[in-house]
This record gives structure tokens, C-alpha cells and sequence, in this order.
């Protein structure tokens, strides 16, 4: 239709004096859209150019002049007065800006075009300046430049057809728009010059051509209100009426879709629904059949919830089986989570109901994971939605693991009111929107993102965010899209905010609005924002009208149900509700009991009261869908304790409360009334009509953003950074208004990409945050390392402004007032101000709280202070906003209590620690540490005052000794009072510790820690498990040597745990052990460790320095020729292979090398193999003693190999009579054994030369088997060869072996030939998933650094985390943009793929086709072999290899990294504990079951990190020890197990090669990281294991007493002085006069051994009774045998 057409129609329509301007534009504008659209679709054709003109201009021009002839509507349109031009230049603001301005106005873009540009310059609030600088433009750059001439000035003013501009009056209006249409009718329809063609998004549905019915003022960048808008001044107030706005026609295509038509899936969850309205017809076919990122805009109550239902019924769709049965049972629950995240706990908690009850008939679990409700492990895996605020799930996706790993399965994410981007929470919404995108596109994993938001303008940037796609995933849906048509009334209550009069006439105001509405039949609810105001507010207008005598039209007396509910009400407890029903009034608030809140909420709805008083937020604006006619909002300043003062109103709740009124489908309008100050009129109207577009809020928590990134390890770099920055929505808005974010016009233009910027920005927060302490920032090589600070802020959400306050004032020794004084510090209570009307009540409280308040009530940090004691004290706050402020102070304080707890353990603060832990618990129990413990429980009052009044001194010990009987006299009550109050002593956690000091070298002390549970449990009262912090302390108190957290559980009995520390040379007089309970007061045990007895071992003395000799070659001509090819492989020997080797090829002389590992000795004692084999003859044999099975096997097929000749495996002792094998390898457990059968002894006869292997996993059954062998040998003395990795002293052991001088070569653990380095990096992370994920970066970054020619074994903690570990290597990758991974040099797609195919399992596919291989026991023997030959072949360059298989993996490589120093065995003996503590188990180290000494993980993962055969920990010097619950139970619970220090020698040895350098890198925990240094400096201790372990009650192993039962029952041993004989003979009797303290001799050696000897007698004799409890400590005198 042409303008001509139309115009006619629309002046034949109807009579123009009937017709008004408003209706003529809205007309008019919907002609244009339908012209721009078809114009837009023509100017694509290739067209020529030329005019044509398509109107009749008789016609037209008659058209134009009646148009004019139109009378104008009553608009309110804001007119901008006039300036003079000399004036706008004198402005401040063009003064300030002045060359800008000009550019800008001198330049060729359009009026439209450079108004945004103006605004942006010189900000919003100057609308009115940019508009007069638009339409002055000109004149203003002529008269700068002094070119103004008379007739510029006659024309100033002019708009383009010579009409003042600035006039608008009814006839300047008219005029304007029908020249506009008849330049537009004049324009050619083809100029030959090509344009971008506006995009036309297909999803966005708005009433007019701009959002939300708006109109253009008369620059781009500003909004007019809705067309149709009123203005009215009343006495009181100004108003200003919204009408409702216009529907928008349906389109075409469009259709309301029948439920009927929804799939089965969908069906059973829109029960009683007949249809879907309108927007959720137009968005169901992308919700629901699509996996489309989505935002939707839409006004509250228009139906988004249910759009929601539709994308998680889409999920739930994804995740069925194809098999029949009912569509529950086709659900596979345990595949997928949803998280829906609501912007407050209110809502949450609403959201949780509604989505529960719809997907419960497919068995879908709905729980709430906010601030206030947690959810443990179990929980979480059973639930498949999770609904959530920002914050929490900010705080849950930066931990790894625990509820972190539900980011790993989440397949949607819903955001709710999105545009919560614009306030400060938009900051969390921006991270938690980043961090998830980036999970996408790093793991190549499904999550949708699906944004809900009111109408606001700038849609498409909060589409850009979140990866929306504008055609297909973006909807946009105006006002008039509410169910309900709503009028919206703002009123500016005059006079000033808060003053007598302004509360009058706000009270008045709210009077006759209510009275109106109530008057006219309908209900209304009048929001207030406190509790007290509820009430309050309802007496106000009770009282106001009975002065205007209408308090009748209030009642509702005539209702038929009045007088049931009246008795009903009548039960009630509120005073004030029941004085309020008989007037026809209610109230409704959180603080009211939800019997009364639930009656209210009946009333209401069933009309029986006609106005309501409610508290908003809390309650029934969110969490209680209510809604009425009208709604008034009285007063918008509320009370925010976060920000301590008195803030607006958000616009969220205001849209929220606007969102209840009307009643869908009861009636066809609402109204919505907001009551504010005069001066706020404006702000809320803009924010409610969307006129700004949202911002990003982002600076103002970048900061700590970027920290918990770093902790995360997702940022380990400033390019990283800058990448993460690229995913917020500040990104986006920097692009498009860079003023606002301290840019120029000219930045993104330059930089479009905005790189520079990004990394600008990164590096200075990295500034920022390295100051604080938070992170280590090497600017030259633009890395980042967390540390332990910044790791802890991270965990519980502390600002680095507060870290800086404790960088700066945290010290070692503090005392409860100083802690709460440091507290009362932190930044985040910076908001909280003294106000004059609290003062009174605040030094009330200070007189009886008990700690000194530093600043007294002078400052916030000193209020902070006293509200927090008074809420431990539990004293009464009587005003509302101190109650608001006590409850944020301790909110708060218990977090941040523990993040200072756990900052004074990481700098090992002993007495800080002690106190700190104290005062968390008192937050959390509102108790302080003085208070008697058994407060704790709940006790009655009476009894509870009692034990206060007359016990409150005497210890829980104490009461746990007496009966219920005494008890109960005790505290003056009866028995039954008594028995209360036994259980309740009985029942506080405590444990008993006996500590047993161990030296293991002239400078290392291991004290064995026996902790013993001494309390009953209840699983009401102790849950699962119940935690504890053990420390070591010096004897000062002020630091902690070691630290561990262990659990007791259900089952457990006894803790077995240990502790390695350094000594000095003089060592201090004592040490301190303390247990602390982490949940309860009063649950510690302290043990005094006197050092008085303490003799720590020599230094030793014999040790071999490596000579500077010259290497010999292998070709000697000494050699046979079966010693030349077992040396065939090497052109020389190595320094060490040198410096041993004459007295090994040419003398008969017994030889102990202790070197360390992979340095050749197994090389001399094959050499010495080859020079006896040179001189025996059959039956003569030579024995090699290996003491693991795995060993031995690998040890038979190099022999066979290098010797040319056939080796003997013996696994039984009568393997070895075959005397046709003169070579025989046997295990230390087999040796044992041989000594049994007659035949076997006769076998050593002819033996010649025993080699002694890994003689430093040296156990009670190696010991035993070499002792007996040295004892039958002693007729026929054999050569002995004793083979061990670098020991820190090997003097006793040569001693045993008889070694001379001569043969004894002892080098320190650093000599070797080959250049090894041996790194570390900590971690304080306690052993857990997260652990594993937090060392997938740095292991990650280790291997990248190789040079593409080397490779890398990786060892982790089991071969269940290969695959897992695996993982996350390929997703470092994939983040790193390392799209080859760490495949070989040259290894094309083709050779890979050829290899690939040969695979058995193909879930090893994904970390081959990286360049990552698995090998462990589990996997098909073909895939193992094939995974080695890609390994060795260089096609792959990364091996992972669970810990236990480092004894038995054939391979080296130039990096070698131990992924940790940790693993766990065993599962839980109860129930699934809190998820909230994931340290839940200890992190000292080894946890081991008493009495049972086989290591737990021997047979069900395959490790044997003990002596094959032996059933002795071989790890008994691994650091940290062992803690573990008392063995023989049938379900054993979990223990956590450090890595024996042979382990990490065994996997240091994998990165030595020949003539290559290696690098052995260890990732473990902080405090291990020093023990390990000196161990892998100064060599391995080596002990005898033959009086059993530390834990053991009685002398002697079992392998020991089992051997010594066998002996006395055959006649072998007849007296206690065999026994004694039999000791010479052992390792330990050297041991014990070196290292006496080890074993606990105290004095004579001569009368320790005795009762050894006395004790293992009475346990081996037949008729023994019960065994003698801890000989070692008793004072027994046995029999004084002699030597």
C-alpha cells in the first residue's frame, strides 16, 4: 500500500475531529514497519536505479493538510528549554569536553547517530544539553571556529524545513510529521548506493516500534514515556499514570498449541493446563525441540516459569532409554543435572515446590541448595534438579570436587531474572555465566544456557552474553504481553524523604488509594519493608478512616464464611492479627508463625478480608503466588544490612510486586501502585520502563573474580585472563559503550577485539591481588600461582580488601577480643554505620558482652563488634535495624572466623589456630568456649541452670566418673536429671592419645600417635563421623611442626597416626600434641611429649665419597665371554659401576652398595654372578633374594637375556633342588620357608654367592629369611652381596652381612652419573578429587614444556583415577588450544589411526588421539603391550600409570611426575556424611587398620608396595604416618595412605637414562614437601620390623611369633636363650644399639632384650593365657639372659 492509500484510508476511517494524534502516530507507525519490512526484502534484488513515485501528489498534499488539521492528544512530553547557543557554549560540560564535542558535531554521522555518542560523553543526566547541542550543531562549530554570520544566526533553531526545531506546540508537531512523510513519499525507492539492510530479528514482539511502546525523544539515546501517559499535581503528590499497553496483533503463523498436541513427556507435566498461552506457543518449538541457548524477555507473570518447564523437560527428553514401560522408568536419572538458579532464597525456596510436585510423577528430585540448606554427597547424586541463588552456585563451581563436581553433569543451566546484570549481584551472574560457557567449549561438553529476564532494552547484548543466538534462541516480548493488562500509578510524595509531614502524606496517599480500590470492589495488598510496619501500616489506615468515618466499607462482615473464619482466627495467638480481621484487614511477614501466615493467605484469596498489609520480600511477593487488583507499594526505602544504611527500593521487587496484580482469569485488568519521594519520581519511573540499558557491574568484582579463577585453575596466565574477560557481559559493554567503562570512542575501534584492554585489566588486578598476598605474579613470564590466602578467600568468599586488613593485622599470638576486633575489620562490614538512635542500646550491650570492644561504639568495626558478642551471648536486640545488623554480622562472622582458622593453620600459628578454632565453633553453637561443654546438648533449663549454679567447675572427665545418682545430688536435682546428664558427658566427643617417639636419623624424629575414641556415639547426635585437628606444637605454643585432620567414625576405635619432624642438633625439651574437636567446645586433649629420654642415633660416619676415576670401558680383557655379553650393551661403566667394580669381579669379599636408585649396582652383583658362575660347578648354585614377586619375575627375564643362560624362578622351597639351574631367584617369603623343609636346608650346602636385592624394603619376613639363612650358613661361610638404594646409614647393615670395610660402599643419595633434578610443587588441598583437579593444570604445563623429542611417565594414585586424569589432561589441551596434544613428532593422522584400530577398549580412543597412553593391570593384555609399543615408539608421548605399578613398568622418560603422595582404600562405614566438609578424612597421611598389617590395597588394586609375601607395612617411614580406624570390620571405612618413601624412590629411578638427563617432579603436600627433600638428600632409613609396629601391644611380628611357635614345636628352640642366640644373628640387635630410642630400650640392652625375650616366650607358649598387654612398657624383670 502506498503512503497515498493509506492516508486515505485512514481520513475516510473516521471523522478527524473524533481522531487523536496518539492514535494517527500509532497507525501511522504500523504502515511504516509493514514498508520497511517489504522495502527490506526489495533492496536486496538487483535493481537499476531510478525514482518512482507511487503517490497521487494532489491527493496527498490534501491528505497532509487534513492530517494537520488533527487535534493533538493530552500527551506529557517532556520539552527541553530552549538555550542560546552562546550559553550551550559556556556549558560546563562542553567546556570539559569541548574538543570531543566539536569533533563530534563536525562529523558526517546523522543527528541519531551522534546523540547516543553525546550522551554517553557527557552523561545521562545532560539529556537536554545533548538535544539543544543536535539541533544547534552547526551553528555551534561555526561559531567556535568565529564563522557565525547573520544568517546562520537567522536560521538558528531551524529544523530541515525551516520550523523551529525546539517548538513543540500542536501545530509544529503536525507540520513536522507530515513534511517527514512527504519527504519520505519524495525519496526514491532505489538510490544505487548499497546499504547494510537493518537486521530483522524474527522473535521479538514489541507493540510499537520501539521496546515496550516507548517512543524516540528527539535523539536515539533517549526514550519518551508510553504514548498515552498522564501527568497529574496534587496536593500531597504528583502522579504519573502508565496505561496499560497495546497488544501486539498475532502474527501470521502464529497459533495457541492445545496441550493435547504435546508429547506424553510434556503432557504429564502441564496437567490442567488446556493450552499454552501465547508465549509459550511462540517459544515451544525452540524450548522444547531444540537444544538452542536461549533468553527470553518477557514481564513478570507472563508464563517464563513454564517456558523453563519446557527446556528441562527437553533434558529430561535427551537422557530416556528406548525401552517400553512407563515413562518414568525410561529416565535415566543418574545422567544429568539441571540448575536453576533464582535470584533470591525466597524464591528458591517457591521454585524448589512448584517444579517438585509437576515432575514427580517421572521421578525427578527437586531439592534447594542455598545459604541455609545444604546437601551432602548422597543428596546431591540423587537429585536431579538443583535450585540455587547466584551466590551459592558461584561458591559450589569453585571448588573441584564435592559439590563442585555438579558443574562436571550439568546438561542445563537457568538463570532467572537475568537482568540482575545491572545491579551489584550482576557481577556473580557474569562469573558463574563465564565459568560455564568456558566448560563448554573446553570439554566440548552439552550445557544450555536459558536466560529469563524482564523487558529491558539492550536484549541483544544480554543475548551476546550468553551465546544466544538472535534468530533462533532470542525472545523479546513487551508489556503488553501480561496475562493481566496492568495500569501503573507512580506517585512523588512531596516533601522532604522521611520528614513528619512526608510520612503524613504518605500515610494519606496510601489511604485513599486503598479506600478507592476497596470501594470499587476489589482487593488490594499494600507492600511494606518491615515487619513492625505491617502492623503499623494497618493501624494507619484504620485510624484514617474512622476520622473519615469509612471504616464500614473496610469490613466483611457480610460474607457467608465470616463468623467460621472469625473462630477460627480467634485460635490464634497475634494480638494484632485478630484486633485486624474484625476491621477487614490482615497482615502477613516472615516473623509470623506459618499456621497464622497460611490463615492469612486463606483469607485473602477467599475474599473474607478485602486489604492486606503484607512484608514483601520475604514473603509474599516471591515466595507466595497471591496475587489481587491493585498493589501499593508504600514507601520505597528499606533497611539493607549488607550496605548498613537505608537504601531504594530494587527494581526487581518492584517488578516482582507489579507482577501480583491482577488476577489471571478472574479478572481483565490490574493496577499497580509505587509510593515514593519526589525526588526518587523519576528513577523508578525510568527503571520500571526500561528507558536505560543495563550495564555491566563487573569492575567492582573483578578482583576477586579473577582469584577464585586462579584457584580454580582456569586462569594460570595473563593471556588466560584476558580470554576469560572475552566471556562477561563486561566485554560485550565495553564494545558498545566504552565511556562508561573509562575507554574513548577511539579504543574499540583501534581494537575491536579489545585485547589490549583485557590484558591491561588483568595485569593490574594480578597487580592487586600479588599485593594482597593472594597470588604469586611473575610479570616477566605473565604467570599466576595461588596461594594458601588467596586459595582460602576463594573457598569462603572473602574480598581481598579484607585480606589486606589480615595481611596487615593477623598475628601468631591473639586472644579472643583480638580476633573479634580483627574480624569486626573486614571490608565486608564496611557498610554497616553507626546510627544516633542506636547508641543507647549498643553501650547497653557493651556493659555486659564479655570481651573489650576496641573503638567502643564510636565506629562500625566496633558496632560489628558488639553485635556479634551479643549474638554468641544470645542477649535480646530490641531495635529492628540492629536485629537486621546482628543477623549479617553473624552471617558473616562465621565465615570469615573460619577463613582466618584456616589462613593461621596454612602459616602453622599454634596459639592463633587454638583460638580461632574455639570461636567458629561459638558462632555456629552461640556459646563462648568458657561455658561449661555440656551446653552443647539438649539439656532441660532446669538442668542446664543447675549444672551451671553447682557444677559449672567441674570437668566432663569428672562427671563421666560418677553415677547417674551422684550426678544428679551433684547438681542438686533427681537420678533421672542425673542420667541426663551422664549421657550427655558420655556422649561429647573426646579421644585419648598415647604417643611413642621413633627416631629415624640423627635429624628426623617420627612420633606414632595411638588415638583412641573415648566417647559413646549416637548417630542422632555425631552423624557419621566426627572431625578432629591434630597438630604437633613447639614447646613454646606458638608453632605447629605438623598438622593433620582425621575423622572418627562409627566404627572406629583407634587412630593410628604419624608425625616426621626436624630436630635441631640440641633438641628442645619437649613437644605438645593437641587434638581439637572441629564442631564442638570444650572436646580437646592436649598430651605433654617430654624429649628427657630421647636418644637420637649418631651421625653416620662411614660413608663413600665418589673418586674422580676414570671410567673403564666394558671390553676389559679380564672379562669372559659371558660377562663380555652381559655388559655388551655399554661402551663404559658409570663412576659408581667403576669405583665397585675390582673388588666385585676379582675378590671373594661379602660387598654392601647402597646407591641411589637406577645408578648400576644390579649391574656388579651381575658381574659378580658371571665370576662365581666362572668358577662353580654343578651342583653348586648361586641365590639372588628379591623381595617382591613382580620384581623377581621381571629381574628371571633380563637375567635369562643377559646371561645367555636359564634362571630359575623359585616360588616354593623345593623349586631349588633342581640342581640342573645354577642361577635361582627367590622371594624373601619363599627364603623364609626353605628353612623348613630337610631337603631345602640341604640345598644351601652347595650354595655360593647370595645377592641381597632392594635390601632397603627390608621387612620382619626378609629379615627373618636372611637371619636363618646367615645361622645355617655359618659352617660354610657363602658370599653375601647386599644391593639397597642410597640408605642414610648402611653401617649396620654391613655389619649383619659381615662385610669388611673394604666391601662396604655407602654413597650419598645425590651421587649418580646421570643429571637428575628432583622437583616439587605443594598443595594444601586435603587428598581428594579436587586435589586431582587442582594438579591437572600444573601437570599439564610440566609436560607442555617439554621439547617435542621427550616423553613423560605420569604416576597416579590408583588405575580408577587413569581415566579421570586422562580427562583432564585432554581438556588442558583443548583450553590451551594444543589441538595435537602430545602425539609424537611427525606422526600423521593416518599412522594413528592404523594403531588406534588394534585397541580392545575403545574409551582409551579420546587420550591416544592426544598423545596420552594407560597402562595398568586392568586393562587387556594386547592393549597393554600396545600401548608400550606407542610409547616407546615415540607416537605417544604421555604414560599414566597408577602408583602400585611403579615396581613392575619397564619404561623411563625424561619427566617423570608423581601426581601426588597420596591414596585412599576402603569405603564408609556409615552413612554418607555433610558434603560442606570435604577434608573429611586425615590429611597427615597413612591411615592403616590396627592390628592388621597387611596393606589394604595389597590385593584389590594389585599394589604391592610391601614385600611380596611379607605382611608388614614396608611404607613404615611414610611421610606423615598412617591414621586409620581399628581393623576386622566388615565394611572398612575409607582411609586415606601416604606413598612409602621406597615408592617415590622407585619412580624417582624411572627418570634416570643413560647418558640423558632426567626430572622427577613431585606434586604433594605442603608439609610433606621438606621431609621428602632431606629423605631424597640423605637416603632412606632402614629399621627392623622383626618386634612388629609401633601400634602392636606385645613384642614381635606375627610373621616373627608364627616362625618362633614353629621352632619350639619341633625342638629347634628349647630355652629363652635360643631365642637370645638367635637375636645376635638379626638386624635388630645392631639397630637397637644404634638407634636405641627406636625401640624403646631405656638402659641396659642387656635387660631390654631379656624381656623381649620374656614376652615372646609367654605369647609362644602352648598354655599361655592371655598375652601380656604393651610389654614394652612394663616394668616386668624376666629372666637375665646372657649373650
Amino acid at each position: 500500500m502506498s503512503l497515498n492509500d493509506h492516508l486515505k484510508s485512514l481520513f475516510h476511517a473516521s471523522d478527524p475531529a473524533e481522531k487523536t494524534l496518539n492514535d494517527e502516530i500509532a497507525a501511522l507507525e504500523r504502515w511504516s514497519s509493514i514498508q520497511t519490512v517489504q522495502a527490506s526484502s526489495i533492496s536486496h534484488l538487483e535493481l537499476p536505479s531510478q525514482g518512482i513515485d507511487a503517490t497521487d501528489s494532489s491527493y496527498q498534499s490534501e491528505a497532509l493538510e487534513r492530517l494537520l488539521l488533527l487535534d493533538i492528544a493530552d500527551t506529557d512530553i517532556h520539552v527541553p528549554e530552549r538555550d542560546d547557543s552562546h550559553a550551550l557554549l559556556e556549558h560546563p560540560s562542553f567546556l570539559e569536553h569541548r574538543k570531543e564535542l566539536l569533533n563530534l558535531l563536525a562529523s558526517r554521522k546523522s543527528d541519531e547517530e551522534i546523540s547516543g555518542e553525546l550522551a554517553e560523553l557527557v552523561g545521562y543526566d545532560e539529556l537536554d544539553f545533548v538535544a539543544s547541542m543536535v539541533q544547534n550543531r552547526h551553528l555551534l562549530v561555526d561559531m567556535d571556529d568565529g564563522k557565525a554570520t547573520p544568517r546562520h544566526r537567522a536560521k538558528k533553531g531551524k529544523g530541515k524545513f525551516g520550523h523551529d526545531a525546539n517548538d513543540f506546540s500542536e501545530g509544529a508537531v503536525k507540520r513536522r510529521l507530515a513534511e517527514g512523510l512527504q519527504a519520505a513519499a519524495d525519496r526514491p525507492l532505489w538510490t544505487g548506493t548499497a546499504r547494510a539492510a537493518a537486521e530483522v530479528l524474527p522473535h521479538v514482539y514489541t507493540s510499537a516500534s520501539m521496546t515496550n511502546n516507548h517512543a524516540f525523544a528527539g535523539f536515539a539515546s533517549k526514550y519518551m514515556l508510553p504514548l498515552g501517559t498522564t501527568r497529574q499535581m496534587y496536593e500531597d503528590y504528583e502522579e504519573v499514570i502508565l496505561p496499560p499497553a497495546k497488544t501486539v496483533p498475532p502474527r501470521a503463523s502464529e497459533r495457541l498449541i492445545p496441550c493435547s498436541e504435546l508429547p506424553p513427556l510434556a503432557k504429564g507435566s502441564f496437567g490442567g493446563y488446556t493450552h499454552l498461552n501465547r508465549i509459550q506457543s511462540i517459544v515451544y518449538p525452540t524450548a522444547f525441540k531444540t537444544n538452542e541457548n536461549m533468553l527470553i524477555c518477557a514481564p513478570t507473570g507472563a508464563g517464563k516459569t513454564d517456558v523453563a518447564m519446557l527446556t528441562i523437560l527437553r533434558t529430561v527428553e535427551m537422557h530416556r532409554s528406548s525401552g517400553g514401560g512407563d515413562i518414568a522408568s525410561t529416565v535415566r536419572h543418574a545422567d544429568f543435572k539441571i540448575i536453576y538458579v533464582a535470584p533470591m532464597k525466597a524464591l528458591a525456596s517457591e521454585i524448589t515446590r512448584k517444579l517438585g510436585k509437576r515432575l514427580a510423577w517421572l521421578k525427578i528430585m527437586v531439592r534447594e541448595l542455598t545459604g541455609d540448606m545444604q546437601l551432602t554427597k548422597a543428596e546431591i547424586a540423587e537429585t536431579q534438579i538443583i535450585v540455587t541463588t547466584p551466590e551459592k552456585w558461584d561458591v559450589v563451581t569453585r571448588k573441584p570436587t564435592g559439590e563442585g563436581e555438579l558443574a562436571t553433569k550439568v546438561k542445563l543451566l537457568i538463570i532467572d531474572e537475568v537482568h540482575l546484570l545491572n545491579e551489584e549481584r550482576g557481577a556473580v551472574i557474569e562469573t558463574i555465566v563465564a565459568r560455564t560457557i568456558r566448560q563448554v567449549e573446553s570439554t566440548q561438553s552439552l550445557i544450555r544456557v536459558v536466560g529469563l529476564s524482564a523487558t529491558l532494552p539492550n536484549y541483544i547484548d544480554v543475548a551476546d552474553f550468553l551465546r544466544v543466538s538472535r534468530h533462533q534462541g532470542l525472545f523479546f516480548f513487551d508489556s503488553s504481553f501480561r496475562p493481566v493488562p496492568l495500569e501503573q500509578h507512580f506517585l512523588g510524595i512531596k516533601g522532604k524523604a522521611g520528614s513528619p509531614a512526608a510520612k503524613r502524606a504518605l500515610d494519606k496517599s496510601t489511604y485513599h488509594l486503598v479506600s478507592e480500590l476497596v470501594r470499587d470492589g476489589h482487593q488490594v495488598m499494600v507492600f511494606v519493608h518491615s515487619r513492625k510496619d505491617t502492623v503499623k501500616g494497618a493501624e494507619s489506615i484504620k485510624e484514617i478512616a474512622t476520622l473519615e468515618g469509612e471504616l464500614e466499607i473496610f469490613g466483611c462482615q457480610e460474607h457467608p464464611q465470616f463468623e467460621f473464619y472469625r473462630r477460627d482466627i480467634g485460635k490464634s495467638r497475634n494480638k494484632e492479627m485478630k484486633q485486624l480481621f474484625d476491621v477487614g484487614f490482615g497482615i502477613h511477614h516472615a516473623g509470623m508463625l506459618r499456621p497464622d501466615r497460611n490463615m492469612m493467605e486463606r483469607l485473602f484469596e477467599a475474599k473474607v478480608i478485602k486489604a492486606s498489609v503484607l512484608f514483601c520480600t520475604a514473603t509474599l511477593a516471591w515466595g507466595v503466588n497471591l496475587p489481587a487488583h491493585g498493589v501499593v507499594i508504600k514507601g520505597t526505602q528499606l533497611y539493607d544490612p549488607s550496605q548498613g544504611k537505608f537504601v531504594d527500593l530494587s527494581v526487581l521487587d518492584v517488578l516482582q510486586i507489579f507482577g501480583r496484580a491482577g488476577r489471571p482469569g478472574m479478572e481483565s485488568s490490574g493496577v499497580g501502585y509505587i509510593c515514593t519521594s519526589e525526588d526518587r519520581l523519576q528513577h523508578y519511573l525510568e527503571a520500571v520502563t526500561s528507558q536505560h540499558p543495563i550495564e555491566s557491574k563487573f569492575n567492582h568484582g573483578l578482583l576477586d573474580s579473577l582469584n577464585a579463577e586462579i584457584s580454580l585453575g582456569t586462569v594460570t596466565n595473563v593471556s588466560e585472563g584476558a580470554e576469560w574477560l572475552g566471556y562477561t557481559y563486561l566485554f560485550v559493554r565495553m564494545r558498545k559503550n566504552p565511556l562508561v567503562y573509562g575507554m574513548t570512542h577511539e579504543d574499540p575501534i583501534n581494537d575491536p577485539d579489545l585485547t589490549e584492554r583485557r590484558h591491561s585489566m588483568i595485569i593490574f588486578a594480578g597487580r592487586k591481588l600479588a599485593a594482597a598476598g593472594m597470588v604469586q605474579f611473575d610479570e616477566a613470564k605473565s604467570t599466576f600461582v595461588i596461594t594458601d590466602i588467596g586459595r582460602i578467600a576463594a573457598k569462603y568468599y572473602i574480598r581481598h580488601a579484607s585480606i589486606e586488613v589480615f595481611q596487615e593485622r593477623f598475628r601468631p599470638r591473639m586472644t579472643e577480643a583480638d580476633v573479634l576486633a580483627l574480624l569486626a575489620m573486614s571490608t565486608e562490614f564496611d557498610q554497616i554505620q553507626v546510627r544516633e538512635n542506636e547508641v543507647d542500646e549498643l553501650k547497653a550491650l557493651e556493659e555486659i558482652i564479655p570481651c573489650q570492644v576496641k573503638g567502643g561504639t564510636d565506629t562500625s568495626a566496633g558496632k560489628v563488634n558488639i553485635l556479634l558478642q551479643a549474638y554468641i551471648s544470645k542477649f535480646t536486640v530490641e531495635d529492628f535495624a540492629l536485629v537486621s545488623d546482628t543477623m549479617y554480622a553473624a552471617q558473616n562472622g562465621g565465615r570469615i572466623v573460619r577463613s582466618l582458622l584456616e589462613i593461621a593453620l596454612s602459616r602453622k600459628w599454634a596459639n592463633a589456630s587454638a583460638v580461632l578454632m574455639s570461636l567458629s565453633i561459638s558462632v555456629e553453637k552461640r556459646m563462648w568456649g568458657y561455658e561449661h561443654p555440656l551446653a552443647q546438648f539438649d539439656l532441660s533449663a532446669d538442668l542446664l541452670y543447675n549444672l551451671k549454679q553447682w557444677a559449672d567447675e567441674t570437668q566432663v572427665y569428672d562427671l563421666k566418673a560418677k553415677s547417674a545418682a551422684e550426678l544428679g545430688v551433684l547438681v542438686h536435682l533427681n537420678e533421672r536429671h542425673g542420667a541426663a546428664l551422664l549421657r550427655a558427658a558420655k556422649q561429647l566427643p573426646a579421644v585419648t592419645i598415647l604417643a611413642k617417639l621413633r627416631p629415624l636419623s640423627h635429624e628426623l624424629l617420627r612420633i606414632h600417635l595411638n588415638i583412641e575414641r573415648s566417647f559413646e556415639w549416637s548417630a542422632k547426635i555425631h552423624g557419621s563421623a566426627e572431625p578432629f585437628w591434630v597438630w604437633v606444637e613447639d614447646h613454646s605454643g606458638l608453632t605447629i611442626l605438623q598438622l593433620a585432620r582425621i575423622a572418627v567414625g562409627t566404627g572406629t576405635e583407634s587412630l593410628q597416626l604419624d608425625f616426621i619432624i626436624p630436630l635441631p642438633a640440641v633438641p628442645p625439651p619437649s613437644v605438645t600434641i593437641r587434638a581439637m574437636s572441629d564442631r564442638w567446645l570444650g572436646a580437646e586433649e592436649e598430651v605433654h611429649v617430654p624429649f628427657d629420654n630421647l636418644i637420637m642415633p649418631p651421625i653416620p660416619v662411614r660413608r663413600t665419597s665418589l673418586l674422580d676415576l676414570p671410567l673403564l670401558k666394558t671390553d676389559m680383557y679380564i672379562f669372559d665371554e659371558r660377562t663380555k655379553r652381559l655388559v655388551s650393551r655399554f661402551t663404559h661403566f658409570n663412576s659408581i659401576q667403576t669405583q665397585c667394580l675390582w673388588p666385585a669381579y676379582n675378590t671373594n669379599r661379602n660387598m654392601v652398595i647402597s646407591a641411589s636408585t637406577s645408578s648400576g649396582k644390579s649391574l656388579i652383583g651381575e658381574v659378580a654372578i658371571c665370576r662365581t658362575l666362572r668358577t662353580i660347578k654343578s651342583p653348586q648354585w648361586i641365590m639372588i633374594v628379591v623381595p617382591r614377586l613382580d620384581s623377581a619375575r621381571t629381574l628371571a627375564l633380563q637375567l635369562r637375556e643377559a646371561l645367555g643362560m636359564k634362571v630359575g624362578l623359585a616360588q616354593q622351597p623345593q623349586d631349588i633342588e633342581n640342581r640342573h639351574v645354577q642361577v635361582w631367584i627367590i622371594t624373601s617369603s619363599c627364603l623364609m620357608r626353605l628353612f623348613v623343609q630337610d631337603s631345602s636346608k640341604k640345598a644351601l650346602l652347595d650354595l655360593q654367592l647370595v645377592i641381597c636385592e632392594d635390601l632397603e624394603l627390608l621387612d620382619d619376613t626378609y629379615e627373618l629369611g636372611l637371619s636363618l639363612l646367615l645361622r645355617n650358613t655359618q659352617a660354610k661361610p657363602v658370599r653375601m652381596i647386599g644391593l639397597a638404594a642410597a640408605l642414610e646409614d648402611a653401617e649396620a647393615l654391613a655389619d649383619w652381612l659381615g662385610v669388611p670395610s673394604d666391601g662396604f660402599y655407602c654413597f650419598p643419595a645425590t651421587e649418580r652419573d646421570q643429571a637428575l633434578s628432583v622437583t616439587f610443587q605443594t598443595f594444601t588441598i586435603p587428598y581428594s578429587a579436587a586435589l586431582m583437579k587442582a594438579m591437572a593444570k600444573p601437570v599439564y604445563d610440566s609436560i607442555h614444556h617439554l621439547p617435542i623429542t621427550e616423553s613423560a611417565i605420569v604416576f597416579v594414585p590408583s588405575a580408577s583415577q587413569c581415566r579421570s586424569v586422562v580427562a583432564e589432561l585432554v581438556t588442558q589441551c583443548a583450553l590451551g588450544m594444543n589441538l595435537r596434544g602430545f602425539l609424537g613428532e611427525g606422526v600423521s593422522q593416518d599412522i594413528l589411526e592404523g594403531h588406534i584400530s588394534f585397541l580392545r577398549n575403545t574409551d582409551l580412543v579420546d587420550g591416544v588421539m592426544r598423545g596420552f597412553g594407560i597402562w595398568h593391570d586392568r586393562m587387556h593384555q594386547a592393549d597393554k603391550i600396545l600401548m608400550l609399543r606407542l610409547f616407546v615408539k615415540g607416537i605417544i608421548r604421555v604414560l599414566v600409570i597408577p602408583r602400585e605399578l611403579c615396581w613392575s613398568v619397564p619404561v623411563r622418560a625424561g619427566l617423570v611426575i608423581a601426581m601426588g603422595t597420596q591414596y585412599a582404600v576402603g569405603g564408609y562405614s556409615g552413612p554418607e556424611g555433610g558434603s560442606k566438609r570435604s577434608n573429611q578424612y586425615a590429611t597427615g597421611g597413612n591411615s592403616g587398620p590396627k592390628g592388621d598389617n597387611k596393606r589394604a590395597d595389597q590385593h584389590a588394586t594389585g599394589g604391592h608396595s610391601a614385600p611380596e609375601g611379607g605382611n608388614k607395612r614396608s611404607d613404615q617411614y611414610a611421610v606423615g604416618g598412617h591414621s586409620g580406624p581399628e581393623g576386622g570390620k566388615k565394611r572398612p571405612e575409607r582411609r586415606v595412605l601416604d606413598y612409602s618413601l621406597h615408592e617415590l624412590v622407585r619412580m624417582q629411578g624411572r627418570a634416570v637414562r643413560h647418558g640423558k638427563t632426567g626430572r622427577f617432579h613431585i606434586l604433594c603436600q605442603a608439609e610433606h614437601r621438606e621431609t621428602y627433600m632431606r629423605f631424597f638428600t640423605d637416603g632412606l632409613p632402614l629399621e627392623s620390623q622383626l618386634l612388629g609396629d609401633d601400634d602392636a601391644e606385645t613384642f614381635g611380628s606375627d610373621v616373627f611369633k608364627e616362625w618362633l611357635k614353629a621352632q619350639r614345636a619341633n625342638g629347634a628352640i628349647k630355652s629363652r636363650q635360643d631365642i637370645l642366640d638367635f637375636f645376635s644373628l638379626t638386624l635388630l640387635m645392631r639397630r637397637a644399639e644404634k638407634n636405641p630410642s627406636y625401640y624403646d630400650v631405656a638402659g641396659d640392652r642387656a635387660t631390654y632384650f631379656s624381656r623381649v625375650v620374656d614376652s615372646l616366650w609367654d605369647q609362644t607358649t602352648p598354655q599361655a593365657g592371655p598375652a601380656i598387654k604393651d610389654a614394652r612398657s612394663n616394668d616386668l624383670q624376666g629372666e637375665a639372659g646372657e649373650k
